[in-house]
């Protein structure tokens, strides 16, 4: 129990630890609500670019107050001018970037370090009229919180909150669509200036009592953390800025424990909470992905079962059957079995599983693109044996745009190099659906919706009903059959430049 008193209560007690408890929570609690839109709008290097190139100005604060008044620097004139450095540093920034061709990134990296650099020499120059401790601003000494720190970053935090409460519809919706937020009227760039502002301030009202490294570190990790738990702005802010207030307390105490700097152990602290998130978050953790990975069925062993059912030819096929046909093991083909029949690709019957609707359809554009693979192979020089393999491994890649642009080059293919069917693109040449004559198979009707500059000379005309014959000259000519009986022959071109609306039912089902 004394264990206990002394680990937890004692230092509760202390003065020192009950105002670093208040300012590094004031300071995480404002630097994690604005890391949340540091985060979403990508500009987590803003921050630490802004924490960096105030050295400036607290230099130029110091050394205006000693040449024109004398005295010493506090905590109103640095203010002053790490504020004035970090408006020079994103004017500078959105002045680079706007002038030439390099991104904001590039534009941040060099005139950040530019003004750092000129915080640095002026500091050197005048040293004997300004004393920064550098370590002291980069590690900061939150354990050692003056009053006027301590006002000066309630006052930053109070301003900053009411605007980011104020203004919230508006920053919500230029950091998720600014195109969008543009169109309606906002004024996206005076409100990205405002957001900039504001974590400006955030920075250096923050910077002089916990130092650069945990002031960038409590802007963007809380909110990080927050980002892995929920969806919506308004629960990640109140979420990041509850991770902050945990880090400083728990920094606090690990502070206490080991003996160590305050502002190193809440930034440890601070990072060991996100990557417990990072681990056993529910939807977004490393623990979620990997069972969703371990659960989930390969898309290519769905469309392996697809097409091994679908040549069985309406006959239930049984599990054991897809064990022994394909190279999968038992428990997993039993696991996808049951994730497609959920999905309402597959039915189960009493002595096996047959394809639904859906599946069959899912099945026929799986083989499509088999057949397609086949024949684009065979026109490239593939030897006849390894087409059907080598057309397995890429029948997977079925983009529509693809298989459309495989199709079109190789004329509009009906048959394989092994003879077997190639099934019509059903997508495109569903009934009531508009597509080229060329891609119709024979059998099927429509109405002529449109002829290009390419088929005038056929004489067809807009709303004549037309039949599809079957191909001639080894597939490189369309016969197409007229009201009145007529054939009109139509080669690859041709048959292009003629739309139809298809009337009927799918054809080409039994192959």
């Amino acid at each position: 129990m004394d264990l206990l008193y002394n680990a937890l209560i004692l230092p509760f007690g202390e003065t020192y630890f009950q105002k670093a408890l208040l300012g590094g929570s004031v300071a995480a609690i404002v630097c994690s609500v604005v890391g949340c839109l540091v985060i979403l709008r990508r500009m987590a290097f803003l921050g630490d670019a802004l924490s960096h190139a105030m050295i400036a100005g607290v230099a130029a604060g110091y050394l205006f107050m000693k040449l024109l008044f004398n005295t010493e620097a506090h905590a109103p004139s640095m203010l002053a001018g790490s504020l004035i450095a970090a408006i020079i540093t994103v004017a500078s920034i959105g002045a680079v970037a706007r002038v030439s061709r390099l991104k904001e990134d590039t534009a941040i990296g060099i005139m950040y370090t530019g003004v750092f650099a000129a915080g640095v020499v002026l500091v050197s120059i005048f040293r004997n009229h300004i004393h920064i401790d550098l370590v002291h601003f980069i590690m900061g000494d939150v354990l050692g919180v003056a009053d006027a720190d301590l006002w000066v970053a309630v006052i930053a935090a109070a301003l900053v909150l009411s605007i980011m409460v104020l203004f919230f519809r508006h920053f919500q919706l230029t950091s998720f669509d600014p195109i969008m937020a543009a169109s309606i009227g906002m004024p996206v760039v005076l409100i990205d200036y405002v957001l900039t502002t504001c974590v400006s301030l955030v920075v250096v009202s923050a910077v002089s009592m916990v130092g650069v490294i945990l002031v960038v570190g409590l802007l963007i990790t809380p909110a990080a953390t927050a980002y892995l738990l929920c969806d919506r702005l308004d629960r990640m802010m109140i979420l990041a800025a509850l991770f902050g207030m945990t880090s400083v307390l728990g920094g606090l105490y690990l502070c206490v424990w080991l003996d160590s700097s305050g502002g190193g152990a809440i930034m440890l602290f601070c990072t060991f909470q996100f990557l417990v998130v990072l681990t056993v978050a529910p939807r977004y953790g490393l623990l979620a992905g990997w069972l969703r990975r371990r659960r989930s069925v390969p898309q290519q062993l769905v469309e392996d079962i697809l097409g091994f059912i679908l040549r069985c030819d309406d006959t239930p096929v049984a599990l054991a059957s897809l064990t022994a046909s394909l190279e999968s093991g038992r428990e997993r083909l039993a696991t996808a079995v049951a994730a497609m029949t959920r999905d309402g690709f597959l039915r189960q019957e009493a002595d096996g599983y047959l394809l639904t609707q859906d599946g069959k359809s899912e099945a026929r554009r799986v083989l499509r693109a088999h057949r397609i693979w086949e024949t684009y192979l065979s026109h490239t020089g593939t030897p006849e044996a390894e087409l059907h393999e080598r057309a397995h491994q890429l029948e997977h890649y079925h983009d529509r745009d693809a298989m459309n642009y495989l199709d079109d080059l190789l004329g509009h293919p009906t048959h394989d190099p092994h003879g077997a069917e190639i099934p019509e693109n059903y997508a495109e040449c569903r009934p009531g659906a508009l597509c080229k004559v060329s891609v119709l198979r024979a059998g099927r009707a429509g109405l002529v919706a449109s002829v290009d500059k390419e088929a005038l000379a056929t004489g067809l005309r807009i709303g004549e009903s037309v039949t599809m014959g079957p191909r001639k000259e080894d597939g490189a000519l369309w016969t197409l059959v007229r009201e009145d009986g007529a054939e009109t022959l139509l080669d690859h071109r041709t048959a292009d430049a003629v739309t139809v609306k298809v009337l009927g039912s799918e054809a080409g089902t039994d192959l």
